[in-house]
């Protein structure tokens, strides 16, 4: 069965065009394949609940009629950005319905600063130590992001028994960070072996 493919943004994120993940979505729509990049609710002062419910909601969907899985869940693979990487972890640690349908994963830029921020103080990590990760998944963010001074692999990477990929002056991996276009994200999309590189 094809996968579809589920984009989920950060914080104070509405979808710009200059974003790698704009771009990442139409690049896949482009080839064929069925892309979700939802806007997710109130990106500047997020709800974790509400955006779980949208992932469950897009999780969950049956695939369209006329399709070979036409009814049934379909497959899933997600690749999830700066603050939707801490409401994934949430989604796991929940059990959150649709999970099952999940054949990789994709976590860019995960954050550790989002109780320093009032409006979205209600993002705290849950407990990554023991957490199951209920498909293949891989880590990658940029060295020195100020949004994870401990580092991916110390705060995401070790506990979860994970490699996170870091890539050089990449930032927050942002369009301020030149992040617009980014092959390497595609092919991996395409191909789950795929290294991530830099831009």
């Amino acid at each position: 069965m094809t996968s579809s493919f589920l984009i989920l943004h950060g914080w104070q994120n509405h979808r710009p065009e200059g974003h790698w993940q704009h771009w990442l979505a139409a690049s896949l729509t482009d080839l064929g394949h069925d892309v979700a990049y939802p806007q997710l609710p109130d990106a500047d002062t997020p709800e974790l609940d509400a955006w779980l419910a949208e992932f469950e909601r897009h999780l969950t969907a049956p695939a369209p009629s006329g399709t070979p899985a036409s009814g049934r869940p379909r497959r899933h693979i997600v690749i999830a950005h700066s603050l939707a990487t801490v409401a994934w972890l949430h989604a796991v640690a929940r059990g959150l319905p649709g999970l099952d349908t999940v054949d990789r994963t994709l976590l860019v830029s995960p954050v550790t600063t989002a109780t320093d921020y009032p409006e979205i103080a209600g993002f705290a990590l849950p407990p990554l130590p023991g957490l199951t990760l209920p498909s293949p998944t891989r880590i990658v963010a940029g060295a020195g992001d100020p949004y994870c001074p401990e580092g991916a692999q110390a705060a995401y990477g070790d506990p979860l028994g994970v490699t996170a990929e870091v890539l050089p002056d990449a930032g927050h991996l942002t369009p301020d960070d030149g992040y617009g276009p980014w092959p390497s994200v595609l092919a991996w999309c395409l191909d789950g072996e795929t290294r991530l590189t830099a831009r």
